[in-house]
Order: C-alpha cells, then structure tokens, then sequence
C-alpha cells in the first residue's frame, strides 16, 4: 500500500483487474474518472462502462466527463487534490494541465511492450502483425500518444492460436501486476524511468469494421493473423453473392487456386484459395443466420467448388 490519494482513470473492462487490485492493496482511489455512458446493442439503451460499475460496487465516487480536457473538468479533477493518477484505457488524451496537478504524476498501464505499438489498439496489431511476444509497459505520462518514460515491462508470449479476446483478458490481468509491481517500485524509491526509443516505435491504430474484411490475396498465415487479431472485433469477414460472411476460426493448408475461390467444401471446413496456398474456414456466420461450424453449415447451405468468394462477387 502506497498511501497516496490516487484518482483511477479507466473505462472498459480490460481497465478493471487493474482497478480491483488498488482496492484489495488498501489504496485509497479517492475517485474515477471513467468514459459517459454510451448506447449500446440493437435497442441503443445507455450503458454504463464497466470501471463505473465497478466503482460503484465498491461506493467509490465517479465522474464521467465527456470531454477531459475541458477547464472545468480539468478543475474539478484538481479539487480532488489527487497525489497520483493512474491510467488504463481510459480513452481520451490527457492534457497537460491534467498531467501537472499530482506531485507523484499520472501512471499508464499500456498493453504493448512500448515503444512498439503505440496507440489504441495494440493487442488486435500485435496479432494482426504475427507478433511472437507481447506484454505490457507501465509508463510516466507526457502529452504525447504513448510516448512517456518506461517505468516496468512484463513480457508474455502470444499463442499460435490465441485471439485478440484471449489475449485481452491474459494482458488485463498481466496488467494489473505490472500496476502493482511499478507501485511497490515507487513507495521503496526504486523507480527508474528509462526513456523510449522513437526509432523503435511503431503505431497500432483503432479498430474498425473495415479492418476485418478479408483479402484472398493475402498468405494464409496472414489471412489466419486477421482472422484471429480482429475476434471478437470487428471480426473478419468476405462476401457470399453479395451476403456479409463472418468468419471466426481458420486453419492453414496446402491447396493452390485463384484467390478467393472454393476449393473444397466438406466435414473438415471450407477450403479457400489464397496467395500462397490455402485456408480452411472452420466456423463462420452467414448475413441473417447462426454462428455454425463449418459442417453445420453445409448442411443447410451448398458451398459449390469454383465459387469465388468477395466483395466485388454477385
């Protein structure tokens, strides 16, 4: 336990193992600064994000600006008299009128082995990208995008087959140690911060719907790297005469074709000429329809060999 007043920045629930552990440490998380609450779902009802129940499970105030930088927010966090901050996934770029207001400055626990992978979604690119190792980077902050002092690095190795979603929930807990290892590291005076090296850096933007989409003209490691960096989102998908197709779960094979055509459709998967070679489609989504594996599906739905599956298709 530091005892220091420490105000929580965070919002989704890759923020919340971080967030729960202050608490069982006996900090004193004086209060949360978490995202507004967002509509949500197929009915658009407004949710609250995840840090905010959880604040609110445990009676610790909560204010939810909806924008941070503004003076009266900035003003209003200053009245808290916070003496640290500590930040995860919190979503919007501190200004550096809010960096300055506590004496023991503002933390960041950061979901990449920085300086690589700076930006807002680093566990979907470090996937995406075929990365071997990950980790998480706990970090001074400055007003620059993910560029403060490295303070602690723990690393984990990505899965061959693991997805963004497992990933997720592995790096929020990892996460959370590293929070409380670079605490522990403070309260002894030990902290070292070590700056980082730009040239090193690269950037994993945000995600979106269109990152998912598949390009047959890709290897089938890459094809299989999208398919598991973008699940469960904004998951990958093609086109079936013109019907979105989500697809979930793919393996390698040894087949060779035109890019985007089936070249076999059966009990072991749906196989799909790409650069290369090929890949087996195992569980995918049809617009309109359940989530199948790859044999349920045939059964209600012929998969011709020679059909070329993609957007420009009719």
């Amino acid at each position: 336990m530091t005892g220091l007043r420490i105000l929580f920045m965070g919002t989704p629930e890759f923020a919340c193992p971080t967030l729960q552990l202050l608490m069982e440490r006996g900090e004193n998380v004086i209060a949360v600064v978490t995202q507004p609450d967002r509509p949500k779902g197929r009915g658009q009802k407004e949710e609250p994000p995840p840090v905010k129940l959880l604040a609110q499970q445990h009676g610790i105030p909560v204010f939810q600006p909806l924008k941070v930088r503004t003076p009266e927010s900035v003003a209003r966090i200053r009245e808290l008299a916070p003496e640290l901050i500590v930040v995860v996934a919190f979503g919007q770029i501190l200004p550096q009128s809010l960096l300055d207001i506590p004496p023991r400055g503002c933390i960041n626990v950061h979901s990449s082995l920085l300086p690589r992978y700076r930006g807002a979604a680093p566990l979907n690119w470090v996937i995406i990208n075929g990365e071997s190792e990950t980790g998480v980077t706990t970090m001074l902050m400055d007003a620059g995008l993910d560029t403060g002092d490295m303070l602690l690095v723990k690393r984990t190795p990505i899965d061959p087959e693991e997805n963004a979603s497992s990933l997720h929930d592995r790096m929020a807990l990892l996460g959370a140690e590293a929070l409380a290892e670079t605490l522990d590291l403070l309260t002894a005076g030990k902290l070292v911060p070590v700056k980082q090296d730009d040239s090193r850096t690269c950037y994993a933007p945000l995600m979106k719907k269109e990152t998912g989409e598949i390009d047959w003209n890709k290897t089938p490691l890459q094809i299989k790297n999208l398919v598991r960096g973008v699940t469960p989102w904004p998951g990958a998908f093609t086109r079936l005469n013109l019907l979105l197709l989500k697809v979930y779960r793919v393996r390698i094979a040894q087949g060779s074709g035109e890019p985007g055509v089936v070249l076999a459709a059966g009990k072991e998967g749906i196989e799909v000429a790409c650069s290369e070679g090929s890949i087996i489609i195992e569980e995918l989504q049809l617009e309109g329809k359940k989530r199948l594996a790859a044999r349920d599906f045939l059964a209600g739905y012929a998969l011709p060999s020679g059909l070329r599956l993609g957007k420009d298709i009719a």
